[in-house]
């Protein structure tokens, strides 16, 4: 599946009890060319990892501990996010603004998968392909909002972009092969979906996880860090 990566590259999901995180873990660990695959979400995982809470740095640090010791790691996946905050949905005008929200938000889709490269992005291969990827969405570019609405999910997005971005600068100096992206996975059937998409055509979790693995798989080794791009592998304009 991965044919970019070496045989037996080693893989990390987290996020992994979400829909798209957990058709992502099913999928690695059915490439033969894997030789592992670590499962990280809020309940220990089946192979012995460690809780994590990506509002808790020190469980990301210990996670990345744990993971140290069995060997750099090829492909790193964060597959976390949230559309839905309590019972509070998206929000649609200005007067719905609510600064706890936005706060939560912005705590949930930028500051807690920033942390995630932070501890982990040490743990990517140093001389060889890797591959780093955070879950955005469309509606996180700026260039591309048409419709305005759902002020904090986007601008937590477009936040997650530029730090995406930033980091993959900063990577690059120390692992010159890696490759950060940031990938928009469509509309796919999920709890963070299903109340707005409602009986809407959507991709299943399977389906999504194969696109965005083959995404992954096609960037380029030069040029492509830091990008932006969708579930077809088509580019997204910040």
């Amino acid at each position: 599946m991965m044919a970019s990566l070496p045989d037996g590259y080693r893989a990390l999901v987290l996020g992994a009890s979400g829909a798209i995180g957990g058709a992502l873990v099913d999928a690695l660990r059915a490439d033969a060319r894997c030789s592992r695959v670590s499962a990280l979400s809020r309940r220990p995982g089946s192979q012995g990892e460690p809780a994590i809470d990506l509002a808790d740095p020190a469980s990301l640090a210990a996670a990345a501990a744990a993971l140290r010791a069995q060997g750099p790691l090829h492909l790193v996946i964060c597959a976390t996010g949230a559309l839905h905050l309590g019972h509070r949905g998206p929000e649609k005008r200005l007067a719905d603004l609510d600064a706890a929200t936005m706060a939560q938000a912005f705590a949930v889709n930028s500051i807690g998968p920033a942390l995630v490269i932070q501890q982990f992005h040490d743990l990517l291969a140093p001389r060889e392909r890797a591959l780093m990827a955070v879950l955005s969405a469309r509606v996180g570019s700026i260039g591309d909002n048409r419709k305005g609405g759902w002020y904090s999910y986007r601008a937590s997005k477009a936040a997650l972009n530029m730090l995406l971005r930033t980091a993959a600068i900063e990577v690059a100096r120390r692992r010159p092969l890696a490759v950060l992206a940031a990938l928009h996975p469509g509309t796919v059937a999920s709890r963070l979906s299903a109340p707005i998409i409602g009986d809407a055509e959507a991709a299943t979790p399977e389906q999504a996880a194969r696109d965005l693995l083959a995404v992954l798989d096609a960037l380029p080794a030069e040029g492509a860090s830091g990008c932006f791009r969708a579930w077809d592998g088509s580019a997204i304009p910040w």
